[in-house]
């Protein structure tokens, strides 16, 4: 629902959005009247943790982007890196779209 409703999505720093912060962002984006998500979710990588903002005009989360900083967000392409990431540290990658471990995928 949040993708299809509010799919433009900015990814902050969990740590810059915190306290004092997270007040400052959202009465931000009530001044503003921008499109914000009453909703939002986190995600995280290589012990990074993001909170993501998101909002149903393009035009909105460019301005938080202005604001606040951040990068943009997108869920299917971030997903697809997660599970090549979680793979590979298995052993294993994508070759012709099939999983199959590295040290075989080398001949072909």
């Amino acid at each position: 629902m949040i993708d299809s409703v509010w799919p433009h999505q900015i990814r902050i720093p969990w740590e810059t959005c915190g306290g004092r912060n997270h007040d400052a962002i959202h009465g931000f984006c009530r001044d503003e009247r921008l499109s914000l998500c009453p909703r939002g979710h986190s995600v995280s990588r290589d012990a990074v943790h993001y909170v993501v903002f998101c909002f149903a005009e393009r035009e909105h989360a460019e301005r938080f982007k202005e604001h606040f900083g951040g990068e943009w967000f997108n869920r299917k392409a971030w997903n697809d890196e997660e599970r090549a990431a979680s793979m590979a540290r298995k052993g294993l990658h994508k070759v012709r779209g099939r999983w199959v471990p590295i040290s075989k995928s080398a001949g072909g």
